[in-house]
């Protein structure tokens, strides 16, 4: 039987943008059999656009913004009887055999969670966005060959966790490990959600043949402000807290604190040293809340091995972001 994709794509007053991207799923050599977007709140005049010119999409309207997390989570709940969802970025457009591409990767293994798209940049697509997101010891995301020219990287394989800015995830896994953390609200939540799978020995891949060009900071509006410097801080505390058990966090230590340190000082020299140090507490805050409602992975010990294939993985990607 047939495999049913959704596609799902969260806007925030995108009117700029979202019309390029849903043109280019009307080109797709295999067309999702649905395409969700979900309006967080917009005031620009963008959810009327996709009303009036695309007909063919299920628009979802928030009154307010959710945040990422909140958006994708009701596009992943309408799309409860497919087989696969991919979530897209409002700022991308997409090749023609973008959905094609990831349907086929997830086929092609029962153990890949996620797939993740290869990403361009805009403005110059012979340059990487994003070629798959890792994690290192130091308590770092970062995208794999961002600036980098696209053709190096032409391979698939394993990645730490997909870019939910254009991915495909499997719904019957995502019953399992759940949905979108929405208390991360945007930032690292794709990291957390990636993290989740690999601990119960579940697979993220990296997808080169499929392809979208991504223009990057388009709702929040600039590659560093304080939106983004607030919750990305205070997310990464959460992420640690909820997906390192103690005795990983205590080996880890050496690495984590020079690592906040050095991003403590990033920030500061461009102004935002205060709102980084704000956001960290905010984050031992919002990590105790989430130990009260059960949010924290249990440490089980059938999934030792996996905790220790993601720990040797944490000190490769501390060399490997040396190495780009």
């Amino acid at each position: 039987m047939k495999s049913k994709t959704s596609l799902v794509i969260p806007n925030y007053n995108g009117i700029q943008y979202i019309g390029d991207c849903l043109q280019s799923l009307r080109s797709q050599t295999l067309s999702p059999d649905r395409v969700i977007v979900v309006d967080n709140g917009s005031s620009d005049g963008s959810n009327a656009l996709v009303r009036e010119q695309f007909p063919e999409v299920q628009l979802i309207e928030f009154p307010e913004n959710t945040g990422f997390c909140g958006a994708v989570n009701e596009g992943i709940r309408a799309s409860a009887d497919m087989d696969y969802v991919i979530l897209l970025n409002n700022d991308t457009i997409a090749d023609p055999d973008f959905v094609r591409e990831l349907v086929k990767a997830m086929e092609e293994d029962s153990r890949r969670f996620s797939a993740q798209a290869r990403m361009l940049q805009m403005k110059d697509p012979s340059l990487l966005d994003d070629a798959g997101d890792l994690y290192c010891a130091l308590g770092w995301a970062f995208a794999r060959g961002k600036g980098k020219p696209a053709e190096r990287y032409d391979r698939p394989g394993k990645i730490f966790f997909s870019c939910a800015g254009a991915a495909i995830y499997r719904i019957s896994l995502l019953n399992e490990i759940g949905l979108f953390d929405e208390h991360h609200f945007a930032y690292l939540e794709d990291a957390d959600i990636g993290w989740r799978a690999r601990i119960s020995g579940y697979i993220n891949y990296y997808v080169p043949s499929a392809v979208v060009r991504h223009v990057g900071s388009a709702s929040s509006g600039s590659v560093y402000n304080l939106f983004k410097v607030k919750n990305t801080s205070r997310n990464s505390i959460y992420l640690i807290a909820k997906n390192m058990p103690p005795l990983m966090v205590i080996l880890n230590l050496p690495l984590l604190l020079p690592g906040f340190l050095v991003k403590a000082v990033f920030f500061a020299l461009r102004g935002f040293g205060a709102e980084y140090i704000r956001g960290i507490f905010r984050g031992f805050l919002l990590s105790a809340k989430g130990r009260r409602e059960g949010r924290c992975v249990s440490f089980r010990r059938q999934n030792l091995p996996h905790y220790v294939r993601i720990q040797i993985e944490l000190w490769v990607n501390t060399v490997r972001r040396f190495l780009r």
